[in-house]
């Protein structure tokens, strides 16, 4: 209790959030990365997901690859640049979380696609739409609500990993713990470890909202939706409800 007491206190002093190299300018420095990670991600993975999907070829081979990269630690990756040109710091975190974040957007976005109804395909198709045109028209919407689940997936999950920049020079909140740990300040510790789990936390939050506004059909709140249901039937004037 006394280190989270020490945390709730390094976390309320104003100075450790507007200082040089204080909270605000790592926070700023962690989405930077991340956000540039699951872009680069989203800009590999979205075309090749769209295409296997569409077209059912070789997409088995590529998720199964897709999966087993899973299985790559992203601080091996970071060792590895660390003996390239690429060498330490931000653009070596980019990459490396870039590369992490891929297969979770692949994989949803293939099943996603492969998991619309091909009747409904075959339907478009009958009504003269070209193969780009039922893949953007009549596939995309329908796999919005898996593709987004994978973006949101791999979202998080480098938010939660850019703390590993911290170890190779690369900044963000991770530089919090890394400092604490040298100066053996565990509230410092516990206070960085807060700043990432909030932000992972909001960032799922916000790509929630985002995919259910790009889900197509009705859209109605969840507790309006518990509302309507438990709502009564008005009686007509014969006494038998609606």
């Amino acid at each position: 209790m006394n280190r989270i007491g020490d945390a709730l206190v390094y976390l309320n002093d104003p100075f450790n959030w507007s200082r040089a190299g204080g909270i605000l300018d790592l926070l700023a420095e962690h989405l930077r990365i991340s956000v540039l990670a699951v872009l680069a991600a989203m800009l590999v993975a979205l075309p090749a997901g769209v295409l296997l999907g569409h077209t059912g070829r070789g997409g088995a081979f590529t998720v199964a690859l897709s999966n087993v990269s899973r299985a790559v630690p992203t601080l091996a990756l970071l060792t590895i640049f660390a003996v390239t040109p690429i060498g330490f710091g931000p653009t070596a975190t980019t990459i490396a979380l870039g590369v992490f974040a891929v297969p979770p957007i692949l994989t949803n976005t293939y099943v996603g696609f492969r998991g619309v109804d091909r009747d409904v395909v075959e339907a478009a198709r009958g009504m003269g739409l070209s193969g780009p045109q039922v893949a953007m028209r009549v596939e995309l919407p329908l796999a919005a609500p898996l593709l987004m689940t994978g973006v949101r997936t791999a979202a998080v999950q480098v938010v939660a990993t850019a703390t590993l920049a911290a170890l190779v020079a690369g900044g963000g909140l991770g530089s919090i713990i890394t400092l604490g740990f040298r100066q053996q300040d565990y509230g410092a510790v516990v206070a960085g470890a807060i700043l990432v789990a909030v932000l992972a936390v909001l960032t799922e939050l916000l790509l929630v909202a985002v995919s259910w506004v790009l889900t197509p059909g009705e859209k109605r709140l969840p507790f309006l939706r518990a509302r309507r249901a438990t709502a009564v039937p008005e009686p007509t004037s014969a006494g038998v409800p609606l």
